[in-house]
């Protein structure tokens, strides 16, 4: 099972990234991903999940900015960040599978991607 993420870089507050995250190893359209992020000093923070059904849950963190998408097909799963803060200056990782806002719920954590915003 191997999960990696992309599309991180550096933006400026208020702005927007989209991450990417592709699966190998396992059929996306048959399992859970989350996203999990974990910025200097802190505990990793997992804060959007999506399942097979296409439900989505986040966390307080992120709720409202955030959106987290799937294309099984292409065996990815997207999370567009818009009206990006400082305080979101993290690594980014995927996770699965599972769903739920615990580190508990997955099994697999891939290569993270820096994302940072500055003020």
């Amino acid at each position: 099972v191997q999960l990696q993420a992309f599309g991180g870089g550096f933006v400026q507050t208020g702005g927007s990234l989209r991450l990417s995250c592709v699966v190998n190893g396992f059929t996306l359209g048959r399992y859970a991903i989350g996203w999990s992020r974990q910025a200097p000093g802190k505990e990793r923070e997992t804060i959007a999940c999506i399942r097979t059904s296409g439900a989505t849950q986040y966390s307080d963190s992120v709720k409202g900015r955030f959106t987290i998408s799937r294309d099984n097909a292409r065996n990815t799963v997207y999370l567009q960040m818009n009206n990006l803060k400082p305080e979101d200056t993290a690594v980014y990782y995927c996770a699965g599978p599972g769903c739920g806002l615990s580190r508990q719920d997955y099994d697999y954590w891939g290569r993270g991607t820096l994302v940072t915003v500055s003020s």
